[in-house]
C-alpha cells in the first residue's frame, strides 16, 4: 500500500459490515487511524482485528446514530483527543420497508428519515469544526441511485437519499473557501446485505464487492482530492 492516508484521523460510520467496513480496512491498511462507529460491538471489533493484524490502528465506538446526543459527545471526544477530524464517511443507513408511500407505517418512516438524513445532518454538525481544523478535511456520504432515478415502493429510502445529496451539496457550497471537501458517492449494486434485503432474487456473485468500491472512497479522501459539491459514480 502507498500510505496515502498516513495518520490521518478518519471516522467510519456503519464501519460493522459492507462498505463500512471495507473503507475503514482501507484506510487503516493506507495509514489511517480509523474511529470506526457503528451498533454491532461485536463486529466493531472483528474489524478492529482485521485492522491491528495488518499493522494498522483503530479506535471502535458502539454508537447509535438515532442517538443524536451521542454523535455530540463522540465529536467532544475526538476534539478532546486529537483537536481535530481528516476524513468523515457517513456510510450508516437503513432500507426500511419498500412499500406504497399511502401504506407506509408512519414509525417506520420515520426511523428511514432519522438515520439516512437527519443523522447526517447531525455528523455535520457535530464535526464540521474539527474537519476545518485538518489541512485537508474531507467528508464522504453514501447515497444510492434511487436518489435521482425513481423507483416505485422505495419512498423513504429514495427521497432520504435525495436530500442528503442536496444537504453535501450545500454544506460543499458553504465550505468553498475553505480546505474541506464535501462529497457523496453513488457505489452502485454492491454485494451487501442491504441490496440483498432489496433484491433477495439476485445473485450476489454478479455484484461487486465492498473491497472493490473502497477504492472510491479512498479517492475521495486523500488531500490532493479535486473534487467538492459532487456526487460520483462507482
Amino acid at each position: 500500500m502507498s500510505e496515502v492516508l498516513k495518520d490521518r484521523i478518519a471516522l467510519i460510520t456503519g464501519a460493522s459490515r459492507g462498505i463500512g467496513r471495507a473503507v475503514a480496512i482501507r484506510f487503516a491498511a493506507e495509514g489511517a487511524h480509523v474511529i470506526l462507529a457503528a451498533r454491532t460491538q461485536g463486529g466493531l471489533e472483528e474489524v478492529d482485528d482485521i485492522v491491528r493484524a495488518t499493522g494498522g490502528s483503530a479506535t471502535i465506538v458502539p454508537l447509535d446514530l438515532t442517538d443524536h446526543d451521542s454523535i455530540d459527545r463522540l465529536g467532544g471526544l475526538v476534539a478532546e483527543r486529537w483537536g481535530r477530524l481528516d476524513i468523515l464517511v457517513g456510510n450508516a443507513a437503513r432500507l426500511g420497508q419498500l412499500s406504497p408511500m399511502a401504506h407506509y407505517d408512519p414509525k417506520k418512516w420515520a426511523e428511514v428519515i432519522d438515520l439516512n438524513l437527519t443523522s447526517q445532518w447531525r455528523l455535520v454538525r457535530a464535526f464540521d469544526p474539527l474537519l476545518r481544523q485538518s489541512d485537508a478535511g474531507r467528508a464522504i456520504f453514501v447515497t444510492s441511485g434511487v436518489a435521482q432515478n425513481i423507483r416505485a415502493y422505495w419512498g423513504p429510502y429514495a427521497i432520504s437519499k435525495a436530500a442528503l445529496e442536496n444537504m453535501v451539496r450545500t454544506w460543499a457550497a458553504e465550505l468553498r473557501k475553505t480546505k474541506v471537501r464535501v462529497n457523496a458517492i453513488n457505489p452502485g449494486g454492491t454485494r451487501t446485505n442491504m441490496r440483498a434485503e432489496a433484491f433477495p432474487g439476485e445473485d450476489p456473485e454478479t455484484l461487486p464487492t465492498a473491497e472493490d468500491v473502497a477504492d472510491r472512497f479512498l479517492e475521495l479522501a486523500t488531500p490532493n482530492c479535486p473534487y467538492n459539491g459532487e456526487v460520483l459514480g462507482p
